[in-house]
């Protein structure tokens, strides 16, 4: 059956974690919570989830300032290396940086990480059937919402690389069945206060150092 209805993608980055990333800060719980309060006017069909706990706690404390909006666990939703690309695909200027920054990834994080990118595809994007727009949001990880972004844009494979989310911040992606897909928000953070912004990026990439 053709997709004949929009999907807008509500992509969350999972709110603030503790140093082993087991569990959220009481930061992250007020990022949750706060942006939960936020979506309260969505019409909320689902909330997707990775199944770390961090991403976890963060869907279940949006999930309880919404009215009854079903929770579900993906592998697909998950913290993993969305594309591994070569060398000569990268810039020259961050080529170095880049290839040592993945070099880290283990041989199974290189071979598991691009099926589960091409699943979440599958699965979180492009228009839907039926007759009524549908409106879901995704908890998921840095890597995963840079990957999502990068192919709403057309871009490199490549390009997830640089693309930083916030924590608990608020990207969302219109998939309708007669145009591209379109970028509607991203990284907007305008639900928290400014004490709790900025988590979550690197410290360069903070406005006013925060």
């Amino acid at each position: 059956m053709p997709a004949t209805a929009a999907r807008h993608l509500y992509v969350v980055r999972h709110a603030q974690a503790t140093a082993d990333e087991s569990e959220l800060t009481e930061a992250g719980r007020r990022q949750a919570v706060l942006l939960g309060q936020r979506l309260r006017g969505v019409p909320l069909t689902a909330i997707h989830h990775g199944p770390l706990g961090r991403a976890e706690q963060t869907a279940r404390l949006i999930g309880d300032q919404l009215d009854g909006v079903p929770r579900r666990c993906a592998e697909q939703a998950g913290d993993y290396l969305p594309y591994l690309p070569t060398r000569a695909e990268l810039p020259p200027e961050a080529a170095d940086a880049w290839t040592g920054f993945l070099s880290g990834f283990t041989a199974e994080e290189r071979e598991q990480g691009p099926s589960l990118a091409t699943a979440a595809l599958a699965e979180f994007t492009g228009p839907v059937t039926g007759d009524e727009p549908r409106h879901e949001l995704l908890v998921t990880h840095n890597f995963l919402a840079a990957w999502l972004v990068r192919a709403a844009l057309d871009a490199p494979k490549w390009r997830w690389l640089g693309i930083n989310h916030a924590n608990a911040a608020l990207t969302v992606i219109r998939y309708a069945p007669d145009r591209p897909p379109a970028l509607l928000v991203l990284n907007d953070t305008g639900h928290l206060p400014a004490e709790l912004r900025w988590t979550g990026l690197p410290p360069e990439l903070r406005v006013g150092g925060r």
